[in-house]
C-alpha cells in the first residue's frame, strides 16, 4: 500500500516538475533545482481560486457569486501564496525520494523566477533548494589498529606525596596568643578591596579567608603586610597582580585593601606514624599497610589512565582513518555544546562569562575543529555499530539512568522524567550503542605495552570536546565581580 502511494505521488510530482536537477555543492550539501510546469500552476491556482469563490465575501456580489476575475484579483496574494504552499513542498518531497537523498534537517527554499510568480498560471514556477545530506561513508580498517599502552609507573616520591596530601588534611589548627604572627602561620582575614584604577568597578567584599604566610600560592604582598600582625588589626595595603593571574577579573589589575584580621592561628601536622595511620581507618593497623594502600590506589589509577590514553589514541587513529566531510549542522551543534563546557568551566573558576571582553567569536571558531572531529568519530562509531549489529537492551539503559540519578542525587524516575521531556531516553541509547562500538574496537587493536616516557602519552581524548583552546581564546580578562573575588581572588591560601 505504501509503496503504491509513492509511486502515485511520484507519478503526480512528475506530471508537475518539468525538470528537475541535482548540483553536488559538496559531499554533505545539494542543491536542487526545480521547474513546475505552467499547467500544473493553474491548475492548482484554479483550485485555490473555487475554494476562495465559495467562501470569500465581495462587495456587489452574493456569497459563493464572485466571478474568478474578481476573486483572482481581490485575493491574489493569498491565492498565489496557498498554490505554493500546494506545490512547492510536495515538488522538494518528490525530488528528495526520487533521488534517494538522506536529507539532514529542513530544506533551504529559494524561488527563483519573479514574472513567474507575479503572473501566475503564465510561466513555469523556478525553485532551488539547498539541503543537508549524510555523507555516504565507507568503512575501512577498524579492527587491528596500532596502538601503545604505557602506565606511569608509581614512584616513592609519589606515595610519599599522598602521604602529605593526608597528612595536611588531618592538621589541626591551634590559635595563636602568645605572639604576632610569622611565616607558617595562619591569619584569618576580612577583606575590603577597591581597584586602584577603575573607581567604578564592583569593591571586593569578603570574610573568613585564611591567608598561609609564605604559601607557594600566596601573593607576596599578603604575607608581607599581614606577617606581624594579631587578632582586630587593620591593615591597608596595595597588591598588583600580574598579567598572568589565574583569576581573569584581577590579571593585571591593582587593588587596594583594607585587611581586618580575625584569627591567627598555627597548623600543626600529625605525627607520620601508626598512630595516625590507624586514625584514617581500621584497616590501617600500621604507617606500612596505609603506605601499602597508597601505593595499590595510585597504581589502579595509573592503569585507568592509561586504558582512557589507550582508547583516546585509538579513536584518534580511527578518525584520522576515514577523512569524510562532516555535516556542518551536526559540527554548530557539537559547538554550542563545547561551548556550553567551557561556559560552565568558566563559573566554576568564579569567571562571569557575561563580562563584555570575553572573545567569545574567537572561542567558538577555536572549538569548531575538535567539533567536527567529535562528530565524525561519533558518526563513525554509529556506522560501526550498525556493522556489528550492536544493540542496546532496555536494562542497559535503565542501569544507565540509574548510574546518572545516584550521581546528581535524584530518583530515577526523576532523570527519566527530565529525559522524556527532551527526547533524552534514546539519546542515552544511542551513546551506550557507541560505547559498546568502541570497546569493541579497543577490544580488537593490536597494543603494546611501551615504557612510560613522561608527557609522551599527555593527549586529550579524541572522542571530547578540548576546552583548552577556547580559554586561551578568550582575549582580554573579565571585569572582577563579587562572585569571582569570592571564587578566586580573595581565597588568597589557594590564589593570590
Amino acid at each position: 500500500m505504501q509503496r503504491r502511494r509513492r509511486e502515485q505521488k511520484l507519478q503526480t510530482l512528475e506530471e508537475k516538475v518539468l525538470k528537475t536537477e541535482i548540483v553536488d555543492v559538496s559531499e554533505t550539501r545539494k542543491e536542487i533545482k526545480i521547474e513546475i510546469e505552467a499547467d500544473a500552476v493553474r491548475a492548482a491556482m484554479e483550485r485555490v481560486s473555487a475554494r476562495y469563490a465559495k467562501l470569500a465575501n465581495v462587495p456587489g456580489f452574493r456569497r459563493g457569486n464572485a466571478p474568478q476575475s474578481v476573486i483572482r484579483t481581490r485575493f491574489k496574494d493569498e491565492i498565489r501564496s496557498e498554490v505554493l504552499r500546494e506545490l512547492v513542498p510536495e515538488a522538494i518531497d518528490g525530488a528528495i525520494t526520487e533521488n534517494a537523498l538522506d536529507v539532514i534537517g529542513e530544506p533551504e527554499v529559494h524561488l527563483d523566477n519573479t514574472e513567474g510568480l507575479e503572473k501566475l498560471g503564465e510561466q513555469p514556477i523556478s525553485v532551488h533548494v539547498h539541503v543537508e545530506v549524510w555523507p555516504q561513508i565507507k568503512l575501512g580498517e577498524y579492527r587491528g589498529l596500532e596502538a601503545a599502552r604505557r602506565v606511569r609507573p608509581v614512584a616513592d616520591e609519589d606515595v610519599e606525596h599522598m602521604l602529605e596530601g593526608l597528612r595536611e588534611q588531618s592538621a589541626a589548627l591551634q590559635p595563636v596568643e602568645d605572639r604576632p604572627s610569622q611565616l607558617g602561620d595562619i591569619v584569618t582575614v576580612d577583606f575590603n578591596g577597591k581597584f586602584v584604577n577603575e573607581p567604578e568597578a564592583e569593591e571586593i567584599n569578603v570574610e573568613d579567608v585564611d591567608v598561609a604566610l609564605g604559601g607557594e600560592n600566596v601573593q607576596p604582598e599578603f604575607t608581607e603586610n599581614l606577617i606581624g600582625v594579631r587578632p582586630d588589626d587593620e591593615k591597608t595595603f596595595t597588591v598588583k597582580y600580574p598579567e598572568d593571574f589565574t583569576s581573569k577579573g584581577l590579571a593585571g589589575k591593582e587593588v587596594l585593601y583594607t585587611a581586618r584580621v580575625t584569627a591567627v592561628r598555627i597548623k600543626t601536622l600529625p605525627e607520620l606514624d601508626d598512630e595516625w595511620a590507624n586514625s584514617l581507618g581500621e584497616e590501617f593497623n600500621s604507617l606500612s599497610a596505609l603506605r601499602e594502600r597508597v601505593r595499590e590506589d595510585l597504581g589502579e589509577r595509573a592503569q585507568h589512565e592509561a586504558k582512557r590514553r589507550l582508547t583516546s589514541e585509538v579513536m584518534r587513529k580511527l578518525v584520522d582513518a576515514h577523512p569524510f566531510e562532516v555535516p556542518q549542522t551536526f559540527v554548530e551543534q557539537q559547538t554550542n555544546q563545547n561551548l556550553e563546557m567551557v561556559v560552565r568551566d568558566l563559573r566554576n573558576r568564579g569567571i562571569d562569562p557575561r563580562t563584555p571582553e570575553l572573545n567569545w567569536e574567537g572561542v567558538r571558531e577555536s572549538l569548531k575543529e575538535q567539533s567536527a572531529r567529535d562528530v565524525r568519530g561519533s558518526i563513525l562509531l554509529d556506522r560501526i555499530a550498525e556493522a556489528e549489529k550492536i544493540e542496546v537492551t532496555d536494562e542497559e539503559v535503565a542501569a544507565e539512568i540509574a548510574e546518572y540519578a545516584q550521581a546528581t542525587r535524584q530518583t530515577p524516575e526523576q532523570v527519566r522524567a527530565a529525559l522524556t521531556k527532551q527526547g533524552g531516553e534514546r539519546s542515552i541509547a544511542e551513546r551506550l550503542r557507541n560505547r559498546k562500538a568502541l570497546e569493541l574496537i579497543v577490544e580488537n587493536a593490536r597494543v603494546t605495552d611501551e615504557e612510560w616516557q613522561e608527557g609522551a602519552s599527555e593527549e586529550l581524548e579524541a572522542t571530547e570536546p578540548s576546552t583548552d583552546d577556547g580559554e586561551e581564546a578568550l582575549g582580554q580578562p573579565a571585569s572582577a565581580d563579587e562572585s569571582e573575588a569570592k571564587g578566586q581572588s580573595a581565597s588568597t591560601e589557594s590564589e593570590s
